[in-house]
């Protein structure tokens, strides 16, 4: 969720998240490591088209699809690619990820809510669909940031990207789109976090927002898609 200073004076309201390329190792480095980015929130357009709203690019033609098994025995010769393929896939283990399968899975565990403000919040995606009513609330001009956990098996997954999509009273307020990257398939969770953001604080922001989160890699295969709402309040909701 991304929001812009500017609704502090009530002249906009908005609102949702970005990300950067992540390996597993290099996360948990990087997130103990430095100063985590802050993102401020981009101007969007205050209507949009569906097909501005549904908008993924077109889809990249990579050639045929090969199982993971094949990408193993594929280009032996090439030094460069094959050091690039152990760095990737050096830590599968062959027995237990499906190595005949073409079709990467990609499954979305948890969102979590990190503030400095209160204890963390993890939200389990919901098995049977859209969470139903309300999914979360945030404190006015709070600082926080998104941090999603998955798990990918099967073959690997190639440009997996996210974006999210904001709504209030009917109007767009906000647009993010962002490259996660490519992954390996392991038995371990992937967890990546997003740039650190500012909610909007006063009586404009406040209230309720709908919201579209989804994850898609370089073929447009979506993983998820979901629908949800949150609200804006002025402390944070009592636990």
């Amino acid at each position: 969720m991304g929001f812009d200073d500017e609704s502090k004076e009530g002249n906009e309201e908005k609102g949702l998240p970005a990300a950067e390329e992540t390996t597993p190792e290099a996360q948990e480095d990087g997130n103990e490591a430095g100063d985590k980015p802050h993102r401020e929130m981009r101007e969007a357009p205050a209507y949009a088209s569906e097909e501005e709203e549904d908008d993924e690019g077109a889809k990249i033609n990579l050639g045929p699809q090969r199982s993971l098994k094949e990408h193993f025995e594929k280009d032996k010769e090439d030094e460069s690619l094959r050091r690039w393929k152990e760095q990737l896939l050096g830590g599968v283990d062959m027995d237990s990820v499906g190595v005949e399968s073409l079709e990467p899975d990609v499954k979305i565990l948890s969102l979590t809510i990190l503030s400095p403000d209160r204890p963390d919040l993890v939200l389990p995606i919901p098995e049977t669909g859209n969470p139903k009513g309300l999914w979360f609330s945030l404190k006015e001009g709070s600082h926080y940031s998104l941090k999603f956990s998955f798990k990918v098996s099967n073959n690997i997954v190639s440009g997996l990207r996210y974006s999210n999509t904001v709504w209030k009273t009917g109007v767009k307020v906000d647009s993010t789109k962002e490259m996660l990257g490519t992954f390996g398939p392991q038995q371990e969770i992937y967890t990546h976090e997003l740039p650190e953001e500012t909610t909007p604080s006063g009586i404009f922001a406040r209230g309720s927002y709908s919201a579209r989160t989804k994850f898609v890699d370089d073929d447009n295969k979506c993983y998820l898609e979901i629908n949800y709402t949150f609200d804006i309040k002025k402390d944070w909701p009592s636990t």
